[in-house]
């Protein structure tokens, strides 16, 4: 199978606690996507614009074009963590 194939995930189950891996899936599942994979396979970019310090998404594109714009700081909340799907 090539790079650029689409895959699906084996297997996903919710998030438990919060994590900066967490943190990023919030993000990406806010925006209308599973995770990095399928955004930067949708979206034919690169790399994901991420703030140095905390390595948490800054920016994404949504599938209707317009934008999110994410603090440096984490914005999923306690009460959100278990909404998040983790794909493995």
């Amino acid at each position: 199978m090539s790079l650029g194939v689409y895959t699906k995930p084996k297997s996903t189950h919710r998030a438990k606690g919060w994590t900066a891996e967490v943190e990023n899936l919030y993000r990406f599942q806010q925006a209308g996507y599973r995770d990095e994979v399928e955004y930067r396979q949708v979206k034919q970019v690169a790399l994901v614009d991420k703030w140095p310090e905390t390595g948490f998404v800054k920016k994404l594109q949504r599938r209707d074009n317009t934008f999110y714009y994410y603090n440096r700081q984490r914005e999923c909340q306690d009460k959100d963590v278990h909404k998040i799907k983790v794909y493995a």
